[in-house]
């Protein structure tokens, strides 16, 4: 993924805020998942925006984000659940962009966004 152009009070945020206290991959992995868990305001409606050799999901389809997958899964991405051909599956956030959501799980998303655009990771 290109990188994007450098935000610092979305840097700031992200290490002052989300990832300040921890010491390694494993420990930035939960601080991420905590910080969405707590800001996403589920359910909500998101578009996929690229497709991944690692989800079903094609880019434009529409689907509805219930929650977060449970922590084991989110050690090396950043996972939600969504209902799918009448199968609960996770996929990653990084592909979807949510449609008309709250302050707050817009802010959260983008910042995820932003940490994986950078090249960032666990």
């Amino acid at each position: 993924m290109a990188k994007r152009k450098r935000d610092s009070a979305r840097k700031n945020r992200i290490h002052d805020q989300i990832i300040v206290d921890a010491n390694g991959p494993e420990e930035q992995a939960m601080s991420w998942y905590y910080y969405l868990e707590d800001k996403l305001r589920f359910p909500f409606h998101a578009t996929c925006t690229a497709a991944r050799a690692t989800s079903p999901l094609r880019k434009g389809e529409s689907i509805e984000v219930r929650r977060m997958a449970s922590e084991d899964s989110c050690s090396q991405d950043m996972l939600v659940m969504i209902r799918w051909q009448d199968r609960n599956l996770a996929v990653p956030l990084s592909q979807l962009t949510a449609t008309n959501p709250d302050k707050s799980t817009c802010q959260a998303i983008e910042d995820w966004h932003y940490w994986v655009a950078q090249g960032y990771c666990f």
